[in-house]
């Protein structure tokens, strides 16, 4: 089973998704610890992040990238550049 997965998507899949009608995220470049008790989709409007598995996984993504987390996921995410992002759990 994945833990975390990037993919570049097509304008068809975010309309799909109905991704622009999800809650936006943001966050200042930092690095923190974060278990995630649920799914989590998201897709990058803006800025560049790495996220680190405890298994030592590592994944990064910015602008355009969708991002699926896993539930039962515990990473350490670190954020390069200020991050914004729709985001959908469940």
């Amino acid at each position: 089973m994945f833990k975390m997965k990037v993919e570049k998507p097509t304008e068809d899949i975010l309309k799909k998704l109905n991704v622009d009608a999800w809650p936006v995220w943001e966050k200042e470049v930092s690095t923190f610890d974060w278990a995630y008790s649920e799914k989590e989709v998201c897709y990058i409007l803006e800025g560049k992040a790495k996220v680190k598995a405890e298994d030592g996984d590592i994944i990064e993504f910015g602008v355009g990238d969708l991002v699926t987390f896993s539930s039962g996921l515990n990473c350490v995410w670190e954020i390069e550049e200020n991050i914004k992002k729709y985001y959908k759990f469940g």
